[in-house]
């Protein structure tokens, strides 16, 4: 029913204010990790638009309001996540995770950001000015390097928000936006940006191979350029090249680390 209910308030079909109870119990289901926007199914990503109908509902249901945590003053219609000890979720000043956001046990949260929406799993740390957008699935395990820039996704309700799969490194400062997949165990170097149309190209075997919109699982990934031929001249545009893939026998830290610096990936 409140499924149903949040997508008649979402097209205009009732009044908002009827639908604020369902629109509340779907945030408190995102916030403790019983709903999630996205979810793997048989191999695919599959999006829940309702939840993320629900999150925009919830903004337009709230009343700014002035809260202080501290030294620290805020003015939102948000609040801050609550009880984190009981969760053993560790959030390093002034980190913030907001309400509506779920951590599951083990997460680390140093000065960097989580939005509602987002769900980051067990293991995972969020770096120092890291952060992860609203509807962002991090998996677990994952290390977003400091400064890093997950998108979030929330319009249009049907989009597919940023997903980093299990066991994912992202190296510093690098951005990933627009419903980009990052598959399971692959390494983005320093300053790599990936985007839906960002050419991902693989240039390991002996012709190259292009993917979009998601970077397979294990592939070791660095900035690159390519040239393209405008009416004033050729210039080179930003892409993203697959320079190795870890195997079981790299997936081991000090080998991982090894074969990260013979390929020459900055982190």
């Amino acid at each position: 029913m409140s499924r149903e209910l949040i997508e008649a308030a979402f097209a205009g079909n009732v009044p908002l204010e009827q639908a604020r109870s369902a629109v509340d119990d779907a945030i408190a289901g995102l916030d403790d990790g019983t709903l999630r926007v996205a979810e793997k199914v048989d191999g695919s990503w599959q999006v829940n638009t309702w939840l993320k109908e629900a999150i925009l509902l919830y903004f337009r249901l709230r009343e700014m309001s002035t809260f202080e945590v501290g030294p620290f003053e805020f003015r939102d219609k948000i609040p801050l996540k609550h009880n984190l000890a009981s969760q053993q979720v560790r959030v390093v000043p002034p980190g913030t995770v907001r309400y509506g956001a779920f951590c599951e046990p083990g997460v680390i949260v140093m000065p960097g950001y989580v939005n509602i929406g987002a769900r980051v799993g067990a293991g995972s740390m969020v770096d120092t000015w890291a952060t992860v957008g609203s509807c962002a699935q991090i998996g677990r395990n994952v290390h977003l390097s400091g400064g890093v820039g997950i998108g979030g996704v929330l319009e249009p309700p049907g989009a597919r928000p940023v997903i980093i799969e299990d066991g994912a490194f992202i190296g510093s400062r690098s951005i990933v936006v627009e419903g980009v997949v990052i598959g399971e165990r692959a390494v983005l170097g320093a300053n790599t940006v990936i985007a839906a149309n960002t050419p991902i190209i693989d240039v390991t075997g002996s012709e190259p191979i292009e993917h979009r919109g998601r970077v397979p699982a294990g592939s070791v990934v660095v900035p690159g350029t390519r040239p393209k031929a405008f009416p004033a001249g050729s210039y080179q545009l930003s892409c993203a090249l697959i320079i190795g893939h870890r195997t079981e026998r790299t997936d081991e830290k000090t080998a991982l680390n090894e074969y990260l610096r013979e390929l020459g990936v900055q982190l």
